[in-house]
């Protein structure tokens, strides 16, 4: 039977990336998006359920259609993220909420209520960033993403010591890659978005440590 992997935010860049290798090696993929919809994606094992990780009762619905459907989750990729603030130096308050109520408050929530039905040994990922570690940050800028993805790093830390045992739980620097969260990533990005995918999916189906924040540019653990 093929394990079933949900990733949010299917609709482009690594989360389209991810979608289509996991196809590729026979998995049931489940991809989300605000509208309900990805174009591009045409296969028998790959379903799309709508999903706005801003919205509680979006959340609670989406949580019923999983439930209504039997779904049981090997694998929950929490990809989906903003970053209206990348590349601008001050924080402003719209912006910041709005990184927060789906980097933060809506991936942690949409997590918690999915948790019963990821099947016993799956896996959690969270795509994080090399821009939420505390110890390399040499800069001042974007400080609403970056805030965002130290939470949910220790996000990750936290669950990992919750569920020890039944699910592993890992961070991951998906690389500098070339999405259209920010202009700098579209002129300076250092990877495609499909050769991230082809990294992290090296690491998911891997037997990685849980609790573990992982550089998939290095293949190495990340400094927190």
């Amino acid at each position: 039977m093929n394990k079933t992997i949900l990733i949010t935010g299917a609709s482009r860049g690594i989360g389209f990336a991810l979608a289509e290798k996991f196809l590729e090696n026979g998995f049931k993929v489940i991809g989300t998006s605000r509208s309900g919809k990805v174009n591009g994606i045409q296969h028998k094992s790959f379903d799309v359920l709508k999903l706005d990780l801003s919205d509680f009762k979006n959340i609670e619905l989406f949580k019923k259609e999983i439930i209504d459907k039997g779904i049981k989750i090997d694998i929950l990729i929490n990809n989906a993220a903003i970053g209206p603030d990348l590349d601008f130096s001050n924080p402003e308050e719209i912006s910041f909420k709005q990184t927060f109520d789906v980097n933060v408050i809506g991936t942690t929530f949409l997590t918690e209520s999915l948790i019963e039905n990821i099947k016993l040994k799956g896996k959690i990922i969270n795509i994080s960033s090399e821009m939420g570690s505390i110890e390399l940050c040499n800069r001042f800028d974007s400080v609403a993403y970056r805030m965002s993805k130290t939470a949910l790093n220790m996000y990750t830390k936290v669950l990992s010591n919750r569920l020890l045992e039944n699910i592993k739980v890992a961070s991951i620097h998906p690389g500098w890659v070339r999405t259209t969260i920010a202009k700098s990533n579209i002129t300076d990005g250092l990877l495609s978005a499909s050769e991230s995918a082809n990294e992290i999916y090296k690491f998911v189906v891997s037997n990685f440590q849980t609790g573990i924040f992982w550089n998939i540019e290095t293949q190495s653990e990340f400094k927190w």
